[in-house]
């Protein structure tokens, strides 16, 4: 089994920021991005869970506090094509009860409640979306995009390399649970639950957890799929993952889960803010220390 080791302390981060460097992020900002169309009930009860899972993990590594946000999509039409949680825009739908901003807690995230009612799935119209979101100085940001559909260009004027741009510019890691199968060359047992921009693949061992191979490539997918969202999650530096395996239920999903929620936190453990942002989260600290420093001369 994938095993994490504990690397970074919020102290330690704190004691480096002045001196510059690659420094990992103490916390996380999640968005997740879910289709909101007719055949994803399961994956909207899922990702909660999936959610709380994570959120306790990164915790009992130290990382912390943890932001979660949502945006869902697959509204058809104009200004209502993405739907924005906890957001004053065009296109506003369900919210989190008591809170008025795009982040919550894990324990926030429990209580949205997402719609099955749309029918056009633009998945980097979600992706515009989230990056109007207000992220913390210092986080680590990541995407979940989950969909069963390749992309439908319903807003205009997105491209690829735009896309991809918006996320590396800002140190964003995509991951994408979508309709793509996905081929290990070091092992052939069990299926394979997901692959990262490494080229790590991760498989079912049978009994609800999962072995770590290499060699992992996409192999199929629905439409564009591979295209439009596996390629853009592995060239974010993110992984993509086989909707269909978490669907199949058991043992397989189960293996999915741990599988994705240890491999998310891995991301986040190892992952640096936006450029700039350790910055000023050293003057946000600097100024703490200028305050206390006061407090104790007065």
């Amino acid at each position: 089994m994938f095993k994490i080791e504990k690397k970074v302390a919020l102290a330690s981060l704190l004691a480096a920021v002045g001196i510059g460097g690659a420094q990992a992020a103490p916390f996380a900002d999640v968005a997740v991005l879910m289709d909101e169309s007719g055949s994803m009930a399961g994956e909207q009860a899922w990702i909660k869970g999936a959610i709380t899972s994570l959120d306790t993990e990164l915790v009992a590594l130290s990382l912390t506090p943890n932001n979660y946000a949502s945006v869902g999509f697959a509204v058809g039409g104009g200004p209502g094509l993405t739907r924005y949680f906890n957001v004053p825009a065009p296109g506003t739908s369900n919210t989190v009860a008591g809170l008025t901003q795009a982040f919550g807690t894990a324990a926030d995230y429990q209580t949205l409640t997402y719609s099955t009612a749309g029918g056009t799935e633009d998945g980097w119209a979600a992706i515009a979306a989230a990056n109007q979101y207000s992220f913390r100085a210092g986080t680590a940001r990541n995407y979940i995009l989950v969909t069963d559909e390749d992309r439908d260009a319903a807003q205009a004027g997105l491209t690829y390399a735009g896309t991809l741009a918006s996320l590396t510019s800002t140190n964003t890691l995509l991951n994408a649970i979508v309709d793509a199968t996905f081929r290990c060359t070091s092992t052939s047992t069990g299926p394979v639950i997901g692959i990262s921009s490494g080229g790590a693949c991760y498989v079912a061992d049978g009994a609800g957890g999962y072995v770590v191979g290499t060699g992992g490539s996409a192999a199929t997918g629905f439409g564009n799929t591979i295209a439009d969202y596996v390629d853009l999650a592995l060239a974010s530096g993110g992984a993509a993952w086989d909707l269909n395996l978490l669907r199949a239920g058991g043992l397989v999903a189960d293996s999915f889960t741990a599988a994705f929620v240890d491999i998310k936190v891995g991301e986040i453990q190892n992952q640096t803010p936006e450029p700039g942002s350790l910055a000023l989260l050293g003057l946000s600290v600097a100024g703490l220390a200028m305050a206390r420093r006061r407090k104790s001369d007065a």
